[in-house]
């Protein structure tokens, strides 16, 4: 029988008249609940609240200074007033502050920054909600040059959280807005000329309490704010020289509470490695990156030091980390990846400051966005960690060596001391002086490891010149210097079999050279 051929059946739809595109006509809805993804959602590190007023405030002083309300030499100052027992947060800066005509607008637009294509470090226009989640009541507080009342807006945190929970609200983000908001202008007695300031009242306590811990805080600021570094870090000028033609750095002084100095990197000239242990800083390598149009991408200094482990989190400088307007972007981890073997991130020290503006902090600013700027910067980088890499291995094969080195010292002092005690008959007492030549030949090759300084090296042999010195003086003394020379040789025989018997069969030498020196004592 043929097989006919199955053809497939075509269902041919009438044309239909297709009407043109137009731009939607309805009401656009945005819901409430866009407030929690802007705020508690969106920074859930409480500590960032610091990070996000301190950018504000450098950005508004900065732009105090090119408007000339700050003078050239006035300093640029955020002071963070922490108050346990009423649980608040005061931070205020000396900034140009916000006109009343301009202060309720700007402080409830959502996603409106007046900074987005400046060179402000932040533009998103969100970040004074950081607080919104922490507090029961959030307040700005400001006052313009030339004005003679001060601007107040107040966030009711309590009434917004339980609207946000609440299904009966039906209404929208301007309606929740209009009822958990409300302004006012005050006397100005007691207040600067010109400022900006947040309140947090009524604090969450939160992870230890750690908002209101004046050392958390100010160690927290001195790793991610634009802060100097400390007076005596030896590389301060160095670096700052490198990045003052790239980087607007827009350092302020910070003072949190009563601490008796501003706050200042945490970088200084030696670090602490382990309990009263510290690495001494050798030198600074900085590069410029460039970016993939000829520009510069970043700027990037590495600190130089021992290697000699992972550097604890409790120094504060752990990590390749990264910076963009001179704020710390993300944590000391980020870098991590690009490192042959990852654990040598936390072995290095060091910053790479972000110039490119193709490369630009994401939202929560704990990386960056991604793009191919960012993929040519960190391909100009690894090289970088792979060094910091090859620093780490070759320092740890040197320790090793060192160890080795001193072990074998060690084991040399204790052979020599027991040759010297004169107890051991002629055929141990060759082994023990073969064995100590054996010792100080592996330890000559550790002297000469290529990978160490000519310092150290010269140190280790100066060590070997003197263990053979007394190998030379062992070997010229007289056999009747030996405290068992005035027994008989039968006697002296067997003492000398017993005490071979006693180093040979003994697992701790020095132990066994005690029990010796007891027994001789007997003897004598």
């Amino acid at each position: 029988m043929t097989q006919q051929a199955v053809v497939p059946v075509v269902r041919l739809r009438a044309q239909e008249k297709q009407e043109e595109w137009h731009p939607r006509a309805k009401e656009i809805v945005i819901g409430k609940d866009i407030l929690e993804l802007l705020s508690s959602s969106m920074y859930i590190d409480p500590m960032t609240i610091y990070r996000e007023y301190v950018q504000n405030a450098a950005d508004s002083i900065d732009e105090a200074r090119k408007s000339s309300i700050l003078g050239p030499r006035a300093a640029g100052r955020v002071d963070i007033d922490l108050n346990a027992t009423a649980r608040s947060i005061q931070i205020r800066d000396n900034g140009g502050g916000i006109k009343w005509s301009d202060f309720e607008t700007r402080l409830t637009a959502f996603g409106a920054s007046t900074k987005r294509g400046t060179t402000a470090r932040g533009f998103r226009g969100v970040g004074r909600l950081a607080g919104l989640g922490y507090c029961q009541e959030l307040i700005f507080r400001s006052r313009a040059a030339g004005e003679a009342r001060i601007s107040e807006l107040k966030w009711d945190c309590r009434n917004l959280k339980t609207a946000l929970r609440a299904v009966e609200f039906s209404g929208d983000l301007a309606k929740l807005v209009g009822e958990v908001v409300s302004v006012r202008r005050v006397t100005s007695a007691g207040y600067p000329q010109h400022f900006f300031e947040v309140e947090l009242r009524g604090l969450v306590r939160h992870r230890n309490d750690r908002l209101l811990n004046t050392t958390a805080v100010t160690e927290y600021l001195s790793q991610v704010a634009p802060v100097p570094f400390a007076p005596d870090f030896p590389f301060a000028n160095e670096i700052s020289a490198a990045l003052a033609p790239h980087v607007a750095l827009g350092n302020v002084e910070i003072r949190v509470g009563d601490m008796a100095e501003p706050v200042y990197r945490p970088h200084r000239r030696r670090l602490e490695i382990g309990e009263g242990t510290y690495d001494e800083f050798s030198g600074v390598e900085i590069k410029t990156l460039p970016s993939g149009d000829g520009g510069v991408a970043a700027v990037a200094w590495i600190l130089h030091h021992g290697y000699t482990g992972a550097i604890p989190s409790k120094a504060l400088v752990k990590g390749l980390r990264l910076r963009s307007g001179n704020i710390q972007v993300g944590d000391s981890s980020l870098l991590e990846e690009l490192f042959p073997e990852p654990r040598f991130n936390a072995w290095s020290v060091g910053e790479v400051h972000v110039i490119d503006r193709h490369i630009i902090p994401n939202g929560r600013r704990d990386y960056f966005e991604q793009s191919t700027h960012l993929d040519h910067l960190l391909n100009h980088l690894t090289p970088m960690a792979r060094d910091v890499a090859r620093r780490c291995r070759a320092s740890s094969i040197q320790r090793k060596r060192l160890r080795d080195f001193e072990l074998g010292e060690a084991s040399v002092c204790e052979k020599l001391s027991i040759v010297h005690q004169g107890t051991l008959g002629v055929r141990q007492r060759t082994r023990f002086l073969r064995d100590i030549s054996t010792s100080l030949a592996a330890m000559e090759k550790i002297a000469n490891f290529e990978m160490f300084e000519s310092g150290a090296s010269k140190r280790l042999k100066q060590t070997i010149r003197r263990l053979r010195s007394r190998v030379d003086r062992l070997a010229r003394r007289a056999p009747t210097a030996a405290p068992l020379s005035r027994l008989s040789p039968s006697q002296r025989t067997m003492y000398e079999h017993f005490f071979g018997l006693i180093y040979e069969c003994s697992a701790n030498r020095t132990a066994a050279k005690a029990l010796v020196d007891r027994i001789l004592i007997k003897i004598a």
